[in-house]
């Protein structure tokens, strides 16, 4: 604790007026000034990428509460992992299981409703245009789901340029799924070029938010690298995370 509270450069002591600087990246030691900063990196370099490896893996490694896919919005019941068993409402973004649009669509026939959101209750759009309308009006309040879509349809489509730069806002607001997404792309050239610092990074970034296919693929990576010990560990929290192949 005494050392936390000297200059790891010069020695000089935390006083009412003099204070110290917490190094941002290992949070290890404290500079009174740049100068001093600068001058003890040769010193420091070695232990502060240690510590900002270890501080990485913490975060990396944590299983989390649940998959990137949450809990459906109305049973509140975890939404499975696989896309084909719930869907996405495009008026207002909101992931639906299966389950819950079923008993939608009964209480609509029995009631002779209208179709409508099982969520928000708007009604279901009537073609495939307003479908799209629906998700801009979502994107043009940053709503990353909506993003997401529309990078991903992009993407399908060819326009990987316009898919980049949807993902990479949807990405940015901490979309696990379109971290996933640019990891694909900087895997296989599409729109970037090829990055494998890049694709681990989105990865890493996907598998933190709880995506287990982004986890599952870090075990392949660090399984091909020869790095079994922590392959294992991503596939046992992608397994927690129901991934059976893991």
């Amino acid at each position: 604790e005494s050392k936390m509270m000297c200059c790891a450069s010069c020695g000089t002591a935390a006083v009412d007026d003099i204070k110290l600087k917490k190094c941002t990246a290992c949070y290890l030691v404290r500079y009174c000034g740049v100068k001093c900063q600068k001058d003890h990196r040769p010193q420091h370099k070695r232990a502060c990428k240690k510590r900002v490896a270890e501080l990485r893996d913490e975060i990396l490694f944590k299983q989390p509460d649940s998959t990137h896919m949450e809990d459906c919005p109305i049973c509140f019941l975890p939404l499975p992992i696989d896309p084909i068993e719930s869907n996405m409402m495009a008026c207002c973004s909101k992931i639906i299981c299966n389950g819950c649009n079923y008993a939608n669509q009964i209480r609509e026939l029995e009631g002779k409703l209208q179709e409508s959101c099982p969520f928000c209750r708007h009604p279901a759009p009537k073609s495939e245009e307003e479908a799209v309308r629906n998700v801009m009006k979502r994107v043009e309040v940053n709503d990353p789901v909506a993003m997401r879509l529309i990078g991903f349809k992009r993407n399908k489509n060819g326009d990987h340029d316009g898919a980049f730069e949807y993902l990479s806002k949807a990405a940015g607001l901490g979309d696990a799924e379109a971290h996933y997404n640019l990891s694909c792309m900087y895997r296989d050239g599409h729109g970037v070029e090829k990055d494998k610092k890049k694709q681990l990074h989105h990865l890493e970034e996907a598998a933190i938010g709880g995506n287990p296919y982004a986890r599952h693929n870090l075990a392949i990576v660090e399984g091909k690298s020869g790095r079994y010990e922590r392959a294992m560990k991503h596939d046992i929290v992608a397994a927690n995370l129901g991934h059976d192949i893991s």
